[in-house]
């Protein structure tokens, strides 16, 4: 996402479609882990929040070798610490790879068997049975659902796959769309998270925007499974804005926040999240487009504490 759900869930055996990816609806903010503070202790310690999604899992420079953002062990000492503190409080975490800058593990790992080594390295580093891909480039799509598909029939594996929006009418990009087309083919199931911002609208408010943008991947979703119902294709869907200042201008703030939570709830869907938590402050307001505050007035944690209000 400029960024750059679904607990953690111990099953035996095989997990079919569409049970993996709508276990435990609820909200599942973005925390990119790679930076010191703020840690998920205090922030759950503050809010209550008992699930985050961790960003991001990339290849290291030895290759196909997961590391956070590319350069951090897995096994970091501070990382580490902070995720098995907050999974003792009944913290649940989800691991993101891909995002906005690679190397991408789905294109740096040379094939399926490979692929599917890095993802099993992940969860059990982490103490995770979830995961959500951030598609912001091209990968290889088939290779990728291969490897997904080999996890989640070992583990039953949380998936999720975060997409590029388009526009608020039209939904995500086609090749989004392409990479969800082999996961129905590989037989994965999967939770879709298109990443509501930095899209065109013509709008003038920008929560509605958000909302139709949902709505609108929504109807991709009928099309690329057109068996699911209604209601299974609800809870098959994730959403997640940006917080605060967009770099297209437009400002996702707190009534925002509340009316997203509202039609989330009211329609069922699968997962709420945000990014992101690091920046949930209103340190900066009025400023530029920060990784470190979300550029407006709000209170500390206000927009995980909104966010909480959904419970699927």
């Amino acid at each position: 996402m400029g960024l750059c759900f679904a607990a953690a869930l111990a099953v035996l055996g095989f997990a079919s479609p569409a049970q993996a990816a709508v276990t435990s609806p609820g909200s599942a903010p973005y925390l990119d882990i790679t930076m010191a503070t703020p840690s998920l202790v205090d922030i759950a310690n503050a809010t209550g929040q008992k699930t985050f999604t961790l960003a991001f899992v990339l290849a290291d420079s030895s290759g196909c070798n997961p590391s956070w953002g590319g350069v951090i062990p897995l096994d970091d000492s501070r990382i580490l610490s902070d995720i098995k503190a907050f999974q003792a409080m009944g913290g649940q975490v989800i691991v993101a790879t891909g995002g906005a800058a690679g190397p991408y593990l789905e294109y740096t790992c040379g094939d399926a068997t490979a692929l599917a080594n890095a993802y099993r390295k992940i969860l059990d580093t982490v103490g995770t049975n979830s995961l959500d891909v951030d598609v912001e480039a091209t990968i290889p799509q088939d290779t990728v659902n291969d490897a997904l598909a080999t996890i989640q029939r070992e583990r039953g594996t949380t998936i999720s796959y975060t997409m590029r929006v388009q526009g608020d009418d039209f939904g995500m990009d086609p090749y989004s769309v392409t990479v969800l087309q082999s996961a129905a083919a590989h037989g994965v199931d999967v939770l879709v998270n298109p990443m509501t911002m930095e899209f065109g609208t013509s709008r003038p408010d920008w929560g509605d925007a958000v909302i139709a943008a949902a709505q609108s991947t929504l109807g991709q979703l009928k099309q690329v499974w057109p068996g699911m119902s209604d209601a299974d294709l609800h809870r098959h869907l994730g959403v997640t804005p940006m917080i605060g200042r967009n770099y297209n201008g437009k400002v996702f703030d707190q009534s925002d926040a509340a009316q997203l939570v509202s039609w989330a709830n009211a329609n069922h869907i699968g997962r709420l999240a945000f990014w992101s938590a690091g920046r949930d402050n209103g340190s900066c307001p009025g400023g530029g487009v920060s990784p470190t505050c979300s550029s407006i007035s709000q209170a500390q944690y206000e927009f995980t504490n909104l966010f909480r209000g959904f419970t699927g």
